[in-house]
């Protein structure tokens, strides 16, 4: 069992170029993909997609982050504007008697106030890029994975336990609701001797008994909430990609407890079932998290 919250690194060097990427997975219903990309790299966008729908990556909302560095002698270009240049000499020495006070400027500054001079980033090898980045893609992917068995792990262990617990209420309903018609016997008897009813027939009394009995009988939603933890159990310690069963299983053990509290008039059950439910709304909540 994986959970999608997870976090993997990776950096890689090679041939003057160091690239680091991060991916860092939450919880989402879907695989959501989002990039973080220097603007020079957005090819890279696509090529970490298709790797990334050929992974085992299924669900949750995935960051990517690349950092690059490239400190390679061709990594920059040295422009400089000959023509603007020119023209800055153009007006220079039309104005050269007002300047003659002062002394000559330098080459490096008649390139910093003309503006003639420019450093820019040269454009990547996008062969080599996206090799390197497909490279760290599989390192980081590596690492989340890891991440995210670790932390299907405790998530599985704290499921079983809350489900233990879901299934020692199951247990508890199921044991006092035989006792239930023989109270309401009790209480029905003790109700006619209060309304001094001598004469109550013993045939009527046993028929009200037998359709509350009937009418609070709870044995089908106890065996359906019963085969639903099994397979909920199952399904934890067995299953890989179980976050959308589990929800479903959670869905109906919820519906079978509702329909118990609503059927079966006793105290003791109706506070079992509003335990139950809570514990249900725990599980639910902790299985958002499964892939």
């Amino acid at each position: 069992m994986q959970s999608m919250t997870g976090y993997g690194r990776c950096r890689v060097c090679a041939d003057g170029r160091e690239m680091t990427l991060e991916l860092k997975a939450v919880n989402h219903r879907f695989l959501d993909i989002s990039f973080r990309l220097p603007k020079n790299l957005a090819f890279l966008e696509d090529a970490l997609r298709t790797k990334i729908n050929q992974s085992d990556l299924r669900r949750g909302h995935l960051d990517v982050f690349v950092t690059y560095q490239n400190t390679r002698t061709d990594a920059r270009e040295v422009r400089i504007d000959a023509a603007l240049l020119e023209a800055f000499n153009r007006a220079m020495q039309d104005v050269e008697d007002q300047l003659d006070p002062y002394k000559r400027a330098t080459a490096a500054e008649v390139l910093t106030l003309s503006g003639a001079f420019s450093v820019s980033q040269a454009e990547e090898d996008t062969e080599a890029v996206t090799a390197l980045a497909l490279e760290a893609f599989d390192g980081a992917v590596q690492a989340l994975i890891a991440m995210r068995d670790r932390e299907g792990a405790h998530l599985a262990e704290d499921l079983l336990h809350n489900l233990n617990e879901l299934a020692a209420l199951r247990e508890q309903i199921a044991q006092r609701a035989p006792s239930v018609p023989e109270e309401y016997r009790k209480r029905l008897t003790a109700r006619l001797e209060e309304w001094q009813v001598n004469a109550a027939d013993p045939q009527r009394v046993a028929q009200e008994v037998a359709i509350m009995a009937d009418r609070c009988a709870i044995d089908e939603e106890l065996s359906r909430l019963e085969g639903h933890i099994a397979q909920f159990t199952d399904s934890v310690q067995n299953g890989a990609e179980v976050g959308r069963k589990l929800d479903f299983l959670l869905q109906e053990m919820n519906r079978e407890v509702n329909t118990t509290g609503s059927k079966a008039s006793d105290a003791q059950i109706t506070q079992c079932v509003v335990d139950a439910k809570c514990i249900i709304e725990k599980l639910r909540e902790q299985v958002q998290n499964a892939v």
